[in-house]
Order: C-alpha cells, then structure tokens, then sequence
C-alpha cells in the first residue's frame, strides 16, 4: 500500500515536520487517531509495521473519485480507520464518476448556490478551481460537524508538513498525502491500475473555451505542483499539453 520513503532527504524532512504538526493537533483528535497518524508517518520514514485493527473512529474524506482523493479513502481504511467519503453533487460530475463513488460508500452532499458563484467567476475571466475547492470542503467540513466527526481529510499533495494537519474551526484538517509526503505517481500506485491523466473538468473545459486566459492560470497551477515537487516533468509535460489542447 505505502513504500518507504529511504534516503529522500526531502520527503523525510518533510515527515517530520508532519510527526510535529500531528503532535500539535493531539489534544484536539482521540489517542487512537494520533497513535494510527503517528504509525502512518513511521511507517513512511522507517518501515515499522504497526497494528491495523480498525479502530472506533470516523474520518469524514472530501471525495472526488480522483486518484488523490481514493487514494486517501484507501490508505485510511488500510490503516484502520472507519472511512466516510462525501462528495459533493456538482453539475459537472458525469453519471459514471456518481457511480464509482457509490462503489466506496459515498455520501452525497450539495452546494446550493455553487452555479450563481461560479458562473460570476467565469464571467469575470477569474480562476474557478480555488474558489470550488474552498466551496466543496466547507461543505464537507459542514457534513462532519453534523455529525460529529472531528478529521475532515483531503488529497492534498501540496501542502507541507508543517501544515498538512491542523485546526479549522470545529474539526482537524488532515491532508493525508501531504501529511505522508506522497506524490501523485505514489497516489496513482496506490490505486492498483491505470489512470488517464488530465487537466480540469468539463465545467473549466466550457469556461476555458470562453476565456482563453484560463489557461494561463492553469498551467501556473501546474507548474506550482511541480515545483512543490507533488508531481515530476513527465506527469507536468502530459498536463500541460493536456491544457493547450482543450
């Protein structure tokens, strides 16, 4: 499921800083989900086999059906945990992509005002994909405090260490590839198959036609994973020309 990570001076610094990060949130999370995110971390930088009894906890995971995204639904319940994959039903999602999220166990959430927020955005000429992920996981975070579910995890590749767990208002944000210093080739072996690679969605694909700048800022977007070293050239090049295409 996971490799370790050997003499990747990077990755192991950066599996520290996330031991520190974790150690900060302790009092925030149960001593059963700090020992597991812990063992997670250890496993990465030392190879130490741990115990993967599940344990009596739900970690609510924003879900895309995405290779990031799974990827955190797998390595959870891998490691124990009682998943809770919640997507939100946006109008851009195909019928197939519904389906294999029903095939994890989603539960499916909505963003009442998503398309009079977005569509202001396109109109303006404006990035769209920052403001629908900050929409899509203040829904989620939403779905886990009705619940009372106190991780909301995500398949962040970006962030650091430092800060790839932290609070947010009433729950913990865990981003869980982040947190274990993965980068998308490992989020993609996680998967057991292959993954067609692309950029963006069909609603950014409609925008994208309408304003061409669009896909300035998505190849910076690009650029900035790569240099943050959460996917290599290859993987860059492939997106990229991906973007010039649409």
């Amino acid at each position: 499921m996971l490799r370790v990570v050997g003499d990747d001076f990077v990755k192991r610094y950066r599996l520290q800083q996330s031991l520190e990060a974790l150690e900060r949130v302790r009092g925030r999370i149960s001593e059963q989900s700090y020992e597991r995110l812990k063992a997670l971390v250890e496993y990465r930088l030392f190879g130490k086999e741990f115990d993967k009894t599940p344990i009596d906890e739900k970690i609510v995971v924003a879900f895309s059906a995405g290779s990031d995204s799974t990827a955190t639904v797998k390595i959870l319940r891998w490691a124990g945990f009682e998943v809770v994959p919640v997507m939100v039903k946006l109008p851009q999602i195909r019928e197939p992509v519904l389906l294999n999220a029903q095939s994890y166990g989603a539960v499916f959430v909505e963003i009442p005002d998503y398309m009079e927020t977005i569509s202001k955005q396109i109109e303006k000429g404006a990035p769209i994909c920052g403001r629908c992920h900050s929409m899509i996981m203040r829904a989620v975070e939403e779905y886990a405090i009705r619940e009372g579910i106190k991780i909301v995890a995500s398949g962040d590749l970006l962030s650091v260490g430092s800060i790839s767990i932290y609070p947010k208002g009433k729950v913990i944000r865990l981003n869980l590839p982040a947190f274990l210093a993965m980068d998308k080739r490992e989020a993609i072996s996680v998967l057991g198959k292959k993954y067609a690679l692309e950029f963006g969605c069909s609603l950014w694909e409609s925008a994208v036609r309408k304003y061409n700048v669009l896909k300035k800022f998505a190849i910076q977007r690009i650029l900035r994973e790569l240099r943050a070293g959460a996917i290599d050239e290859d993987i860059a090049k492939r997106l990229i020309l991906d973007v010039l295409m649409k």
